[in-house]
C-alpha cells in the first residue's frame, strides 16, 4: 500500500484509497429495508419498460433502423446482459446505496467512484426529464381523443413547434414523482408495483391482439437504413434497457441486498427483453416503418388498424408506464445523493433523511424541480443526449472493475458470481466503447464539461471533507460488518 502523503496512492491521502461506507449506526440516518425481491423486480422493470417501448422503438423504427429496431434492441440488450452480470456480482459483494459509485470507489478508487457517482447524478436527472417528456405525445393522443385542446404555449419546450413555450404536462408529472417518493419508501414501492404490472398487462395486450394484425410484408425492407441503421439504433436505445442500474442504487432498502439484488436485476432484464422483442415485431408489422408515429406509436398504430378502444388503453398503459420510469430513476439519484452526502463527498445537508418516512427529502425534491426545468425547456432529443454516453461510460468502468476484484481478490465472498469470466465483463467493455462511438462529439463534449466540473468540486471540497468524514486508507472489503 502507497504511504499516506501519496496523493495518487492508496493510502489515506491517496485519490485511489478504496473506500467502502459503513453502515448508519443512528436509526434517524438508517434508510428502512422493506424491499423485497418482487418488488425489487418490479422496480427493475419498471425502470427498463416505459417511454423505450411507447415512443423511443417508434422513433428509431421510422428515422433510424426501420424494422431493423428489433435488431437494435437485441443488441442493447446483449452489452447491457454483459454489464448486468457485473453489477450483479458487486451487488452481492457490496450491498450499499450508491450503485455504480460505490462499487468503483470500493474497487478502482475514491476519485474514479466519485466521477462516476457524478456523472449519473446529470444522467439520472435527465432521464426523468427525458421519459417525461415522452409522456407527452400520449398524454396529446389522449386528450385528443376526449376533445380537449391544450394551448400552444404549454405543448412543448421552445423550438419544438409553433408557439411553444414550455411542456407543462413533462414540468408537472416530474413534481409529481417527487411527491410520491416523498411518501414512504414502503408506499410509493406499493404504487410503483401496482403501476407496473398494468404496464406489463398493456404491454401483453400490445403483443397478444397487435400480433394478429402484424402484416409480414410490412417487415420489408427489414434494414432499409442498412445495418450501420441498426447499429446506431442500438447506441440510442440503449437508454431503454439499463434500468438495473437505478435498482442497486435500494441496497440499503432490501431486506437481503446480497441474496435478491442480483436475483431482481437479472430477472428484470430478462422480462423487459422478452417484451421489447415482441412488441417490436408488433410495431413494425402493423404498419410500415415509414407511417410509424415517433410520439405515439402503438396507440397510432393500433388506431389505424380500427382498433380505437386498444389504441386508448395504450395510451393509458403508456402514461402510467413512464411513470413508473421516472419514479425508478428518482428513487435511483435520490439514493445515490444520500450515499455521496453520507461519504462526505458532497454537503451533509442534501443527504438528510425525513424524520418520519426516512427517505432523502431534500435531495428528492431538488431532483424533482431540476428535472422539471429540463423537461418544460429542452426538446427531447437534447435531453436524452445528456443520457446514454454517461451510463455506457459508467458500465465500461463497473465491467472492467469485476475483472480487476476478481483477480485481485478471489476469496472475498460472493452472493453472486458473473459468468464466463473474464470474456462476459470484456464483451461489456468492448460493447459499450462500441456503442459510445456513435455518439455525436457535441454529446462528447458536454460529458467532458461535467465531469471537469465535477473534478473542481472534488478538488475544492471532497477530497478533504471525505477524509473527515470517512478516514483513513483502503477498505478490506472481506472485513465489512454488515453484508445483508
Amino acid at each position: 500500500m502507497a504511504s499516506g502523503g501519496s496523493l495518487f496512492g492508496t493510502g489515506p491521502n491517496g485519490v485511489f484509497r478504496r473506500t467502502v461506507p459503513r453502515p448508519e449506526t443512528e436509526s434517524e440516518r438508517r434508510m428502512v429495508r422493506v424491499l423485497g425481491l418482487p418488488q425489487l423486480t418490479m422496480i427493475g422493470v419498471g425502470a427498463i419498460i416505459g417511454a423505450g417501448i411507447f415512443s423511443l422503438a417508434g422513433a428509431v423504427a421510422r428515422d433510424v433502423a426501420g424494422p431493423a429496431v428489433l435488431v437494435s434492441f437485441l443488441i442493447a440488450g446483449a452489452a447491457s446482459l454483459c454489464a448486468a452480470f457485473a453489477y450483479a456480482e458487486f451487488a452481492g459483494m457490496v450491498p450499499r446505496a450508491g450503485s455504480s459509485y460505490t462499487y468503483a470507489a470500493a474497487v478502482l478508487g475514491e476519485v474514479v467512484g466519485w466521477i462516476i457517482g457524478w456523472d449519473l447524478l446529470l444522467e439520472y436527472t435527465a432521464i426523468v426529464a427525458t421519459v417525461s417528456i415522452g409522456m407527452s405525445g400520449y398524454v396529446g393522443y389522449l386528450l385528443e381523443v376526449v376533445g380537449v385542446d391544450l394551448p400552444l404555449w404549454m405543448q412543448g419546450a421552445p423550438g419544438t413547434g409553433e408557439g411553444h413555450r414550455v411542456d407543462l404536462i413533462a414540468m408537472l408529472i416530474c413534481l409529481g414523482v417527487a411527491w410520491l417518493l416523498n411518501r414512504g419508501t414502503r408506499t410509493s414501492a406499493r404504487v410503483d408495483v401496482v403501476l407496473t404490472v398494468v404496464k406489463i398487462a398493456v404491454v401483453l395486450l400490445v403483443v397478444v391482439v397487435g400480433l394478429s394484425r402484424v402484416d409480414f410484408g410490412n417487415l420489408e425492407p427489414f434494414a432499409p437504413f442498412g445495418w450501420g441503421g441498426a447499429v446506431t439504433g442500438a447506441a440510442t436505445v440503449f437508454f431503454a434497457v439499463f434500468g438495473y442500474d437505478a435498482l442497486s442504487t435500494a441496497a440499503e432498502e432490501s431486506v437481503d441486498a446480497r441474496r435478491l439484488l442480483p436475483k431482481a436485476m437479472v430477472l428484470s432484464l430478462a422480462i423487459s427483453m422478452v417484451l421489447y422483442v415482441l412488441a417490436c415485431v408488433v410495431l413494425t408489422g402493423m404498419v410500415h416503418y415509414t407511417q410509424v408515429d415517433p410520439d405515439s406509436g402503438f396507440s397510432s398504430a393500433f388506431s389505424s388498424v380500427g382498433l380505437q378502444g386498444v389504441a386508448v388503453v395504450i395510451a393509458v398503459g403508456a402514461v402510467l408506464g413512464i411513470v413508473t420510469v421516472s419514479f425508478s430513476f428518482m428513487m435511483g439519484a435520490s439514493r445515490l445523493w444520500y450515499a455521496l452526502s453520507r461519504d462526505g463527498l458532497m454537503p451533509k445537508w442534501f443527504g438528510e433523511l425525513h424524520p418520519v418516512r426516512r427517505v432523502p427529502h431534500r435531495a428528492t425534491w431538488i431532483l424533482g424541480v431540476v428535472s422539471a426545468v429540463l423537461a418544460g425547456l429542452l426538446p427531447v432529443e437534447e435531453a436524452a443526449e445528456l443520457t446514454n454516453i454517461g451510463v455506457l461510460f459508467a458500465f465500461v468502468l463497473v465491467c472492467a472493475a469485476v475483472v480487476v476484484l476478481r483477480y485481485r481478490r478471489p476469496d472475498l465472498p460472493r452472493g453472486f458470481r458473473c459468468p464466463g469470466m473474464p470474456v462476459v465483463p470484456v464483451l461489456g467493455v468492448l460493447f459499450s466503447a462500441w456503442l459510445m462511438s456513435f455518439l455525436s462529439g457535441e454529446t462528447w463534449l458536454r460529458l467532458g464539461m461535467w465531469l471537469v466540473l465535477g473534478l473542481v468540486v472534488y478538488a475544492l471540497y471532497g477530497y478533504r471533507n471525505t477524509r473527515r468524514v470517512m478516514p483513513g486508507g483502503s477498505v478490506d472489503l472481506a472485513e465489512l460488518p454488515d453484508r445483508r
